[in-house]
């Protein structure tokens, strides 16, 4: 089902560079603050590959600066061209959220670029026009896919370790920390029978967007310019592919996060009204003694019920209240949580939604600090979907109900860059 395929990687040299300090978030999660904060942290810092260092320069630049900057990197040998085409093993080890440590492993190859009708990659969210075309901007003037688009896919075997490890063994070729503390190793896989088996591996099954979305749509874009201007270059153009990462879903390491609500507006109810407004589902209420100590209640009390349609209301009030109840086969407990809790309880539809009734924290930490700001009246936290939500929805051509997972932790941008250039070139 997907085609994927080595490439002559473009890396920085590590010689002249220490990756740890160049690496950053994906560009869509990077806050407007943190810019110059990038931009001052290292004069090759990948953000100046990927952003102006002011957001309001974005509507009017035509990206010349980042294309001037990719060209002088390359001359000045910071960046430097790996001489094969290989696949690139990411192993990266990081703290989780509840403070455990995890492993996830994937690699790094270029994706035959196919129309989602194709049913080949599949989007789990719907996408924005502003977004798109910034990024088109950027690819014609660099003509360069400088951030990796993120892709799952599904192997209950666990057979991509196997396939992994001679590269970590015997050709790893960097090894760096990021801001955040994560840990990146990354090893080239040039190997004919490692490279059959990563082709073969895909070949069997189709992909999910986890991140990246506007970057693949933006892609299809540029192809389809492409080929009404170079009809004659076929189905092998640099423009028929992108670079993407790809990684098992149902690996340890390759974290689904739910995205929790807060809700903006309208009073927190009473136990009477949570009672009446719910019937059929239980409810267990525990004692809170301050925002820190919900993490660790969640995991123990929530986290269990992943299973069935569940999550915590948090008031403020010193007590949080465990709601479930059971779960039917094709529901996704996300949008009975919108339709029952938010909507059923709360009274807020989905134009008080999209008007901004609702805030959508990623840290469950934050949001009990955000309710007891007084920043909102209730913070209801969610159990994650599951692997098994995920491709049972878009399988079906749906996608989604907005902010419904945090796929963790985020891939940095500058472990690799790809040239849309003949890998002969």
């Amino acid at each position: 089902m997907s085609e994927v395929r080595p490439f002559r990687a473009l890396r920085y040299d590590t010689s002249r560079v220490d990756l740890g300090r160049v690496l950053v978030p994906p560009y869509d999660v990077i806050a407007a603050d943190d810019r110059a904060r990038l931009y001052a942290r290292d004069p090759h810092s990948a953000i100046r590959l990927e952003l102006t260092r002011e957001v309001a320069e974005e509507a009017t630049t035509d990206y010349a600066e980042i294309r001037d900057a990719l060209a002088s990197w390359r001359e000045e040998k910071v960046l430097v061209r790996d001489p094969r085409p290989a696949f690139y093993a990411l192993r990266t080890c990081f703290t989780a959220p509840d403070g455990t440590q995890a492993t996830r492993e994937g690699f790094f190859g270029l994706l035959r670029l196919e129309d989602y009708e194709q049913r080949v990659v599949r989007p789990h969210e719907r996408t924005l026009a502003g977004p798109k075309a910034d990024r088109l901007k950027l690819l014609r003037a660099t003509r360069a896919n400088l951030s990796s688009v993120f892709l799952l896919y599904e192997d209950r075997e666990q057979r991509l370790p196997g396939l992994l490890a001679p590269g970590f063994e015997q050709q790893l070729a960097a090894d760096a920390e990021d801001e955040s503390g994560a840990r990146h190793s990354l090893a080239r896989l040039d190997d004919a029978t490692c490279v059959d088996g990563l082709k073969g591996l895909l070949a069997e099954r189709p992909l999910v967007i986890a991140d990246g979305h506007h970057r693949y749509e933006t892609a299809l874009a540029y192809r389809d310019e492409q080929r009404a201007r170079h009809p004659e270059a076929g189905a092998q153009a640099p423009w028929e592919f992108l670079l993407a990462y790809f990684a098992n879903a149902h690996a340890p390491g390759s974290l689904l996060l739910p995205i929790h609500r807060l809700i903006r507006r309208g009073a927190a109810p009473s136990q009477r009204a949570w009672t009446e407004r719910l019937p059929g589902w239980t409810q267990t209420t525990l004692a809170v003694a301050d925002a820190e100590s919900i993490p660790r209640l969640l995991s123990e009390h929530l986290t269990p019920l992943r299973g069935r349609c569940a999550f915590a209301a948090d008031d403020a009030s010193g007590k949080l209240r465990i709601f479930s109840r059971p779960r039917a086969d094709d529901e996704l407990p996300v949008r009975v949580i919108h339709r029952e809790v938010i909507e059923g309880v709360f009274g807020l539809d989905e134009a008080a939604v999209r008007a901004g009734a609702i805030a959508y924290p990623k840290s469950a930490a934050q949001t009990a600090r955000d309710v007891r700001a007084g920043e909102g009246s209730v913070a209801l936290y969610l159990v994650p979907l599951e692997p098994d939500d995920v491709f049972r929805v878009t399988a079906r051509g749906e996608v989604l109900p907005q902010k419904s997972t945090f796929f963790f932790p985020k891939l940095p941008t500058g472990l690799v860059f790809r040239l849309l250039e003949a890998d002969g070139a």
